[in-house]
């Protein structure tokens, strides 16, 4: 038996951890992953500022959620102080939660075909992903959602096309179809990095990871901020395996689609919904949000004077990075870069 250490610096563009495999051959035995190399204090720096100066705060804890952690955060700081969101800014809110899963998913059933060789797969996706984020700047001004959603409300410049949107579907079903078309593509998928379902639970497991171990948790079934019109359909697999995490993805793009057609119905643009004054709270609220990568939650908690005393906020990564490991055991090595890839958890998110 022998280690391989990899990481904490990386060949691309990844925030850095180390990963130290113990192996026979190539077979991994074990799997030591070891993050918090981007620790940034981040309740720290929430303690003291006022509400709004801890919105930009909480859009960079993981750049990739921006959405996600900003309305966990709003959510919590509503109940905190009792305030009443209308309900067109609630469907608008619910609309950018949806593009920003839109645009995240994308990029991830590209990269995937790329770590096992179908490099032309990746270019088209990030050429899609490419024109939702041209997408994401007409509606709030900024590629990744930020400045959407502000505490009491949400602030749209436009709304998406739905000729648009569908075009784009269309587009990411022919990717999806290509890929899983690929005999090379779905071989090294299948059967790959199993995370069985009793594991997946008893981690506490969020979002595709947990979805595609036959866990069917989801926030907007489970705590919905908003009323949609047709409750969102949950894609659930029972394999556990990369091409289960790659199936949930591009079926969630789909429900993705249908949301944002059904949510831009009835919203105007460009407009900015904001609530009353805060009424009075219990000074305490806690905002729980199914960001792309899973459930959300951040608990806030308000001084005498208004200001930020603690905001704890959790991002689903923290649950499903203690799952990687145990989907890499008895794997071999060549398969490490793909199964991180389909589990795609932030650094930056759990090493607040």
């Amino acid at each position: 038996m022998y280690e391989i250490p990899v990481g904490p610096v990386h060949a691309g563009l990844i925030e850095p951890g180390h990963f130290r495999f113990s192996v026979v051959g190539e077979t991994i035995l074990k799997l030591k992953a070891r993050l918090w190399f981007v620790h940034k204090g981040i309740e720290k720096l929430f303690q003291g500022r006022s509400v709004s100066a801890g919105l930009p705060l909480a859009e960079r804890i993981s750049g990739d959620t921006a959405v996600g952690h900003a309305l966990a955060y709003c959510l919590a700081v509503e109940e905190a102080t009792a305030t009443q969101v209308p309900e067109p800014a609630q469907r608008a809110r619910a609309l950018l939660l949806e593009l920003e899963r839109l645009h995240n998913h994308v990029a991830d059933l590209g990269m995937l075909c790329n770590d096992v060789g179908h490099g032309i797969l990746n270019a088209h996706t990030q050429r899609i992903r490419e024109q939702l984020l041209r997408l994401n700047a007409e509606i709030t001004g900024h590629r990744l959602l930020r400045g959407g959603v502000v505490p009491g409300g949400a602030a749209l410049r436009s709304l998406p096309d739905p000729s648009r949107m569908e075009a784009i579907g269309d587009d990411i079903r022919d990717v999806v179809r290509l890929a899983l078309g690929h005999s090379t593509v779905r071989d090294r998928f299948t059967g790959t990095a199993i995370l069985h379902a009793d594991a997946a639970r008893d981690i506490g497991c969020l979002g595709y990871v947990a979805r595609a171990s036959d866990l069917p948790a989801d926030a907007r079934v489970c705590h919905p901020f908003v009323t949609y019109d047709t409750e969102p359909a949950v894609p659930v697999h029972t394999t556990g395996d990369v091409l289960a995490r790659f199936l949930v993805r591009a079926e969630e793009i789909d429900v993705s689609l249908a949301l944002i057609t059904q949510l831009t119905h009835g919203l105007t643009a460009p407009r900015a919904v904001l609530a009353p004054a805060p009424g009075a709270g219990t000074g305490a609220g806690v905002g729980l949000v199914e960001g792309w990568r899973g459930t959300i939650a951040t608990r806030v908690e308000l001084a005498a004077d208004g200001t930020l005393a603690r905001v704890k906020p959790v991002d689903p990564s923290f649950f499903n990075w203690p799952a990687l490991p145990v989907a890499l055991n008895d794997t071999i090595v060549p398969d490490f870069p793909l199964t991180n890839k389909s589990f795609n958890l932030s650094y930056a998110g759990n090493d607040l």
